[in-house]
């Protein structure tokens, strides 16, 4: 290196930096990897003009060699030793280098080579690794080593407590510092600032780490942190931080913690509409014009955690107050009432637990969402309406960018989700003809996805959407016989009426449990697990749809009996040769074996009935 101006070297990896973080955007398509390539040929050059580290400081065993080796095995001394001389200052500059060369192997997916020149930086580095020079560099090489790791290995996290919790006093040196001259070597701010964001990036990777390790309520704490950092120091890109809180909101709302929920997805609407205003940096390179397509989609993503909130939050209300055949308990509604001013009360105080996102501007910006959503459980059909309104608004952003042609499986979940809020809407609606409606206008968006789907290709789709469609038809059918029930004679028309819509959801619960049929078209003798309870659920009101068909012919309604009697008996020789099936449709067993023993006498009946006729 005595031959090469010091500042040459500076130069040459100033070079390689500038061709892996900047001109990588400039790649042509089908060589995604050239300036990869140029940039790892530059940091061999600084590394063979640097020379070979020291014997001392590149002796380790072998099987202590890895990048997720503890601190024992790297030999670390207890105290903090600083590299001060040239040979300790050349080891230090080395491992710089390794560490770049690892993250460029790892880049262009050469893992076991990008392994190997991070474990030779974890070893240059073993002495000096708490002092204020190394640091920064020690905690990112640690952290590659694990980026690089699958899954199922990711279980040893040697995350030193005093490392990640090292913020105070001065702030570290920032490793490409190594090769700055001295007028340009960074300011204490801008050094913080780096070191900050070195933190924030090891919070992330422990929130990734609690998340493959199911540990979840950690996982979201270190999401939670991260973000809010990320907001502090503006180190975020506004379409992935916006995606980030919204996906947190849905373990929020799994929790059934809707205040929190609301908070993140109220949060990822405001930074969502930063898209495009922000100026571009080495952290956030992409502008909102240079990705339609996923500024679209993540738009969409969005909508889609948005309707997930509206939508648990009303079941989670109608679960609360419904009775045990799913009907609007008065008293229970009385009871949440009364619950709901200690709510109320209680608010503030869950409110100083959160971890709130953003200061000044940015929080108010973020209240101002929050103040038009509810977070509370909805108790009549106005509170209800509304989270209703704000879920289906979201329903018809979701559908603008998953549209059937291109997003089949995720359109068909976005057109479920809006026949789910029809569903549990028509749970607090009190006039029935209104109830009816709803009904219609889910089978009105399902039946047509039955057309345009291949039963080959998307079965499973095709069973839920014929199940669903039956029980809208069913659903109405009780409805319009409630209806015919408070009018002393029932016409011709609404008798028609209930007819067809028996009819209608025959059809669909056939449908569905034909498709569980073998190609023999043989109905099997064990169900599935995963259809057991839809099937038997189908095959329960099929025999109870049957028993409701209005003929005037009693040689038909007959036939409907006995068709009746056999789908119910269907049910409980079903359960006797599989006990386990019992507990799945404990309720529907009941009846059916109560249906069992009381439909061959009035059949009988019947018989003797016609004969005397």
């Amino acid at each position: 290196m005595a031959n090469v101006p010091w500042a040459e070297v500076c130069e040459k990896f100033q070079a390689a930096l500038t061709l892996s973080r900047v001109e990588l955007q400039k790649n042509p398509e089908k060589e995604p990897y050239k300036s990869k390539y140029s940039a790892r040929a530059l940091l061999e050059e600084v590394k063979a003009l640097l020379g070979p580290a020291s014997e001392d400081e590149d002796e380790r065993p072998e099987a202590e060699d890895g990048p997720v080796a503890g601190d024992h095995a790297l030999g670390l001394p207890a105290e903090v030793v600083e590299p001060e001389g040239p040979v300790a200052q050349r080891a230090v500059r080395l491992a710089v280098i390794e560490f770049h060369l690892g993250v460029n192997h790892i880049d262009t997916e050469e893992l076991s080579a990008g392994e190997e020149h991070l474990v030779k930086c974890l070893r240059l580095l073993r002495r000096y690794r708490l002092s204020h020079d190394c640091i920064s560099l020690y905690i990112q090489a640690q952290r590659q080593g694990f980026a690089m790791l699958p899954r199922h290995q990711v279980i040893c996290l040697p995350w030193p407590p005093k490392v990640l919790g090292l913020q105070v006093g001065c702030p570290p040196l920032d490793p490409t510092e190594r090769f700055l001259p001295e007028e340009e070597k960074l300011t204490e701010q801008e050094r913080s600032k780096r070191f900050e964001k070195v933190y924030t990036h090891n919070l992330y990777y422990l929130a990734q780490v609690y998340q493959h390790l199911e540990m979840f309520e950690k996982a979201a704490h270190y999401c939670h942190s991260t973000l809010k950092r990320q907001l502090e120091h503006n180190a975020y890109h506004p379409i992935e931080w916006a995606i980030n809180a919204a996906t947190l909101s849905q373990f929020y709302i799994n929790k059934l913690c809707f205040m929190e929920a609301r908070h993140c997805l109220s949060a990822a609407n405001v930074i969502f509409g930063q898209t495009g205003k922000i100026s571009a940096t080495e952290d956030t390179p992409e502008a909102e014009g240079e990705v339609p397509e996923l500024y679209h989609q993540r738009k969409g993503e969005i909508a889609r955690c948005w309707i997930k909130y509206c939508l648990t939050l009303m079941q989670n209300a109608q679960l609360s107050m419904q009775d045990n055949i799913g009907e609007l308990d008065l008293d229970k509604q009385s009871e949440l009432r009364a619950l709901r001013k200690k709510e109320l009360d209680e608010e503030e105080s869950i409110r100083k637990k959160a971890v709130q996102f953003g200061t000044g501007e940015l929080c108010d910006a973020i209240s101002a969402v929050e103040e038009k959503v509810s977070y509370l459980r909805p108790l009549d059909f106005e509170e209800a309406r509304e989270l209703f309104l704000l879920g289906q608004h979201y329903v018809f952003e979701a559908k603008e960018f998953f549209q059937i042609d291109g997003y089949v499986t995720d359109h068909i979940e976005v057109v479920q989700d809006h026949s789910a809020l029809f569903k549990v809407l028509a749970f607090f609606e009190t006039d029935m003809e209104r109830r009816c409606k709803m009904h219609k206008r889910r089978i009105a968006m399902l039946e047509p996805l039955t057309v345009d789907l291949n039963p080959q290709y998307y079965l499973l789709v095709n069973r839920q959407i014929q199940f669903e469609i039956a029980h809208a038809y069913y659903d109405m059918m009780d409805l319009k016989v409630a209806i015919a029930d408070r009018l002393r004679d029932p016409d011709s028309h609404i008798v028609k009426k209930i007819n067809n819509l028996n009819k209608s959801a025959l059809k669909y619960y056939q449908l569905f449990l034909d498709s569980l049929r073998d190609p023999n078209k043989v109905f099997p003798e064990h169900i599935g697990e995963d259809v057991l309870r839809p099937a038997m659920l189908a095959k329960f009101r099929v025999a109870r749809l049957y028993g409701k068909i209005i003929t005037a012919d009693p040689k038909k309604e007959l036939e409907n009996l006995a068709t009746s009697l056999e789908h119910y008996k269907f049910i409980v020789d079903y359960c006797e040769k599989h006990p386990e099936a019992a507990q799945e449709i404990e309720v529907e067993l009941e009846l059916s074996k109560e249906m069992v023993s009381l439909l061959p006498t009035k059949m009988e009946r019947f018989r003797t009935k016609m004969a005397l006729t």
